[in-house]
């Protein structure tokens, strides 16, 4: 079992910049993918990044793509998002998640959610 705890999120304005933290604890495999899931009031929760712990091969939503940019310190056992010119339709509750899964697809493992709202 992995235990995930995601910090960083807070208010923004549309423009600005935000670094999303992702502390993992417990068991981990070098073969396991974590990134990022968000989840807007009334809409699905949707895939926004992911990383694998290994290779390092990444993935984005295209929504996302050139804005945000995902990391990994596996010795840390650490995933963060970096998350540039926000907008306001990036206002959503951030999920960090891990699990032995392929890049865009969600592990059993989440975190609690961070909120991260976005101003006009």
């Amino acid at each position: 079992q992995v235990q995930l705890v995601e910090s960083g999120g807070g208010l923004v304005q549309a423009g600005g910049s935000l670094r999303l933290s992702c502390a993992a604890s417990g068991r981990t495999f070098s073969t396991y993918t974590v990134g990022w899931f968000r989840q807007a009031p009334g809409k699905e929760r949707e895939f926004v990044a992911a990383i694998r712990w290994s290779g390092g091969n990444t993935a984005y939503a295209d929504s996302v793509k050139g804005r945000f940019t995902i990391s990994r310190d596996n010795a840390k056992n650490m995933v963060y998002l970096q998350m540039n010119i926000l907008k306001p339709e990036d206002t959503a509750v951030y999920y960090c998640n891990a699990g032995p899964v392929t890049l865009g697809r969600a592990g059993y493992n989440w975190g609690q959610g961070t909120q991260v709202t976005v101003s006009s």
